[in-house]
């Protein structure tokens, strides 16, 4: 597989069931990557308008009148709870020999061969929203029946929108929804708590928000360039007895934030499994 170039690896079919934002992001970072938009074909029922302007701009095949024939890659990116509404639909385009990379919360492999009963090669995988730009990372668990040509062409295809994590056991896809899947959300989170905690000690709400945002992104941008340990860079950024040291006694007593941290990823994790079924 190393002597392969990446455009190798994408496959020559593949039907994409469910293009929202997280599906809508994968399809623009595959087709930006170098996958064919002759290879592709998408159904989703209620297209938004960037979509169907995306696909007519790239010659990408939408909700063609006459269905697409089973494909080497079935993607699905519809939302959990419409799986059972839409095995219908699904199931004639999952065969055999068909890869399917689902990124729907909390269903697990068993869920999709349960409803799709032709499906033997099933990679379960959990992207985040950064995908939209490019700066996603996905935790994915492949099926026994995933062969390597299989699993490297899921991988290409979930490189497309930024990194990936492969584990070995599927029960830890629900903890990977719970830390990176959510995650983002917890960030954007943590930018509007700051900018009204700045607002509530005198600044102007508008000049709190760029304040609180601005750090955010730096902060991730720092991490992203450095090689050096999240634990280091906070050390580094801490005067004893200063301001920094101040606050973090606040966030870090008792283990404050790491309790509040610990819970949230174990709710979110907790209903990613109550999804299955």
């Amino acid at each position: 597989m190393s002597a392969e170039s990446p455009d190798s690896l994408f496959p020559k079919s593949l039907v994409l069931v469910g293009a929202g934002k997280m599906g809508g992001a994968m399809l623009e970072g595959w087709i930006a990557s170098g996958l064919s938009s002759d290879a592709v074909t998408v159904i989703d029922p209620l297209p938004a308008p960037q979509l169907t302007a995306f696909c007519k701009a790239k010659g990408v095949r939408l909700n063609p009148a006459t269905p697409p024939a089973v494909p080497q890659v079935l993607v699905l990116g519809i939302k959990p709870q419409m799986l059972d509404a839409a095995a219908p639909v699904l199931a004639p385009l999952a065969g055999a020999e068909t890869l399917v990379v689902s990124i729907l919360a909390g269903k697990t492999i068993a869920n999709l061969k349960a409803r799709l009963p032709e499906a033997r090669s099933i990679v379960r995988s959990m992207p985040n929203l950064p995908a939209s730009v490019g700066r996603g990372i996905s935790g994915a668990v492949a099926s026994a029946e995933v062969t390597p040509e299989q699993k490297a062409i899921a991988d290409t295809l979930l490189k497309g929108v930024g990194q990936v994590e492969w584990v070995d056991r599927e029960e830890l896809i629900d903890a990977v929804t719970g830390v990176s899947g959510s995650g983002p959300a917890y960030v954007f989170h943590l930018v509007e708590c700051l900018a009204k905690a700045g607002e509530a000690e005198g600044l102007p709400a508008d000049l709190a928000l760029r304040l609180a945002r601005a750090t955010v992104e730096g902060a991730g941008e720092l991490l992203h360039r450095s090689d050096l340990s999240a634990e280091t860079l906070r050390q580094n950024v801490t005067s004893p007895g200063g301001t920094t040291a101040a606050g973090l006694t606040v966030l870090m007593g008792e283990g404050a934030l790491e309790k509040l941290i610990a819970s949230t990823v174990h709710a979110a994790r907790r209903r990613a499994a109550d999804l299955s079924g």
